[in-house]
């Protein structure tokens, strides 16, 4: 008997041990978490917003007239020089329309030629007397008529020129081929686009904002933007001020923006950028941002947590929205409130629970 009250003594000691130092080390744990309170500030902030890079000159070259296509030079992703041919189609019935309204207009100026002497020793022979007013009046009519058809011949000639050069396609300005929509033989009709072309010298950034927070944005401030599929390297770009189109989407409510871009190696149209708009926040208290240090938040995935610490010193895991970071501090969206408390190291937070 005596036997077993001694293991049941001191089966109750190693009990009574492994607790006192689980409390131990749990309450260590706890003395070494450091905490930071949620810092709210009014000051200018930033406003993100996504938009696309556009190129500020793109054109789309379509087919004024029909033909078949007997030239094509150029490809996808080429430069081009201003003037240069990019697409001529067969046009010999336009060249010889044009030759024969030419002729036409050489044979009305004959006609004129001889009409106006006419005219002339008409006028001549009405002033002897040796003729009659009316016959006077015929000449004239006829030099009139003959200056008339004359006129209309060069209007017809010009017309003719004017279509048989519809028929070969040239670049309007310097810049690159984006795309070509045809090959060469195919049958195009009037109005069939046959290729786009951009200058690259000229790009811009397009974004729509909510026309609530267009008010507090901050002109004079550089704006940042940055842009993904360019090298990290290149990725971030400067501008020092947009352009705001005075016209509100009705039903979205938002307003459009355009940022000019500098040359940069490799930005082409259609790639993604993510902007940085400098921003006084303005209005009640609780609409000031919220920031806590970069290293407190914990990302698992497309997840972000924190360590928020109660009043009794416990460290609850709480999912906040990010927004962008400023320095060593990132600023959060949702998830807290100013003036809590977390954990400025998560690993620390996770091992005192």
């Amino acid at each position: 008997m005596k036997q077993v009250l001694t293991v049941l003594v001191i089966h109750a000691v190693s009990i009574i041990a492994t607790v006192f130092i689980f409390t131990f080390t749990t309450a260590a744990v706890a003395a070494e978490l450091e905490v930071t309170e949620v810092r709210a500030s009014r000051d200018a902030g930033s406003i993100s917003a996504d938009g696309v890079v556009e190129a500020v000159r793109q054109t789309v070259i379509a087919a004024q007239v029909s033909g078949a296509i007997t030239t094509l030079p150029v490809k996808a992703g080429d430069s081009m020089k201003a003037g240069q041919m990019l697409v001529r189609m067969d046009g010999r019935v336009a060249s010889q329309q044009a030759h024969a309204s030419q002729a036409q207009l050489e044979a009305a100026r004959a006609t004129l030629q001889v009409a106006s002497k006419d005219f002339e020793r008409q006028k001549q022979l009405f002033a002897r007397q040796y003729i009659s007013q009316a016959q006077l009046d015929r000449a004239e009519a006829q030099f009139n008529s003959a200056k008339a058809d004359a006129s209309a011949q060069i209007a017809q000639a010009g017309a003719a020129q004017t279509q048989s050069a519809y028929y070969t396609l040239q670049a309007p300005y310097a810049g690159r081929i984006a795309d070509v929509y045809v090959s060469q033989g195919d049958m195009v009709t009037p109005g069939r686009a046959l290729l786009s072309v951009f200058d690259p010298a000229a790009l811009r950034v397009t974004a729509t904002l909510p026309q609530a927070q267009l008010a507090s944005i901050v002109q004079g401030q550089p704006i940042r933007i940055e842009i993904p599929g360019l090298p990290p390297s290149q990725r971030l770009i400067k501008v020092d001020h947009f352009i705001a189109l005075p016209v509100t989407d009705a039903s979205t409510h938002t307003v459009q923006l355009r940022l000019d871009l500098p040359i940069v190696n490799g930005l082409a149209p259609g790639m993604f950028a993510r902007l940085q708009l400098p921003a006084q926040i303005v209005g009640r208290d609780d609409n000031a941002r919220l920031y806590i240090p970069a290293k407190a938040i914990m990302r698992r995935a497309e997840l972000y947590a924190v360590y928020v610490v109660n009043q009794q010193g416990r460290a609850l895991l709480r999912q906040i929205r990010p927004g962008p970071v400023v320095g060593t501090e990132q600023e959060v969206l949702a998830g807290v409130a100013a003036g809590e408390k977390v954990a400025l190291y998560p690993l620390v937070a996770a091992q005192s629970r």
